[in-house]
């Protein structure tokens, strides 16, 4: 059965770990970046209960919707990024999203969050056997759009009026998917965009 699971995989960049408290720390100093949360739901870290509120949601989604959070730790520093989760899976339909993805200043544009991608398709499509992998972003978010871009998604439409952000803002999401018959040359367009930034 496709049941994504908490694991930990390891890169050259990059390791995935399981969100866990020791990580919250390193979350909490990056968290605190207003720019991090423009278009996501939250606010900037301000005390350490905020970010323990916030990885309290993260493991209640993990626990009611079968999300699966991960820390994307930088294997130079050894210290969290970000984080980014396995969200909306479909078991039957063997399809699961990729969001609820941030970094911090210095972690963006960089090698880690093509590597992250390409870790977290590869074990979809790869060993859990998944048809789709899909991302979403907030339309106004023009540098996300062009960051699943270059990930080798397909731009598939608009949901209008699909969100209501924690502002009040109602937002449309543009959504993107890959699917297992595209996986192999997006694997190869990745692998090649790392080497290039290696």
């Amino acid at each position: 059965m496709f049941h994504p699971k908490p694991i930990a995989l390891r890169g050259h960049h990059v390791d995935l770990e399981p969100l866990a408290e020791s990580h919250l720390h390193d979350l909490f100093e990056l968290g605190q970046e207003p720019e991090i949360w423009s278009f996501l739901s939250g606010k900037p870290f301000v005390r350490t209960q905020d970010v323990e509120v916030w990885f309290r949601k993260a493991l209640d989604g993990q626990l009611k919707a079968g999300d699966v959070p991960f820390a994307v730790i930088d294997r130079r520093s050894g210290k969290a990024a970000g984080t980014t989760r396995y969200v909306d899976i479909r078991p039957l339909h063997r399809g699961l999203e990729i969001g609820s993805t941030w970094y911090g200043r210095l972690h963006r544009r960089t090698p880690i969050n093509t590597e992250t991608k390409l870790m977290l398709m590869s074990h979809a499509f790869e060993s859990l056997g998944a048809l789709r992998v899909q991302f979403q972003t907030d339309s106004r978010n023009v540098r996300s759009q062009k960051a699943i871009e270059r990930l080798g998604a397909i731009r598939e439409g608009v949901l209008r009026q699909h969100k209501v952000c924690s502002d009040g803002y109602v937002r449309d999401s543009v959504v993107y998917s890959i699917t297992s018959t595209e996986w192999p040359e997006v694997k190869n367009g990745l692998a090649s965009l790392l080497a290039r930034n290696a």
